[in-house]
């Protein structure tokens, strides 16, 4: 059976288990994520995202219209999977509920956030006030559930 493989084969014993605050650590770094929910018919949406910290709680905002916000209105449960894509690899998978917020100050002051951590400074303010406008949702992630693995590829 092809699952059977597939977690035989993420249990190898060159892989190696991130402790609790490596996995915060991995996630404060420059690293996109990748979103997953579940559609009403049950089908996967996987998509990219920026996001920030704000202590332990992971924070992005994204159009009211999206998907993911549809999908997380009915079944506020969420799991990202955050990589780094430089041999030997590693990655995080946060799993968790989510809060979905509207206000005007904090959707501005987390786009401009965001923008400042993966445009840097000079394009922040005009990232910010792109993205932190009415008909945004700010999503905040409290995990339930944190893991990672080092080492993915056994160097």
């Amino acid at each position: 059976d092809r699952m059977d493989h597939h977690e035989s084969a993420c249990s190898q014993e060159w892989m190696k288990n991130m402790v609790t605050d490596e996995c915060w650590d991995f996630q404060r770094a420059l690293r996109t994520a990748q979103c997953a929910t579940v559609r009403t018919d049950w089908r996967p949406h996987l998509v990219p995202i920026w996001f920030d910290m704000d202590d332990e709680t992971l924070v992005f905002a994204t159009r009211h219209k999206a998907v993911k916000v549809a999908t997380l209105r009915r079944d506020p449960r969420i799991c990202l999977s955050v990589d780094d894509q430089v041999p030997p690899f590693s990655f995080v998978q946060p799993e968790g509920t989510v809060s979905l917020r509207t206000d005007p100050d904090q959707l501005l002051y987390w786009a401009t956030r965001i923008g400042r951590r993966y445009m840097r400074q000079e394009q922040a303010q005009a990232h910010g006030k792109r993205n932190g406008v009415p008909g945004e949702i700010l999503i905040r992630i409290a995990p339930t559930n944190l893991f990672g693995k080092k080492d993915v590829a056994g160097w």
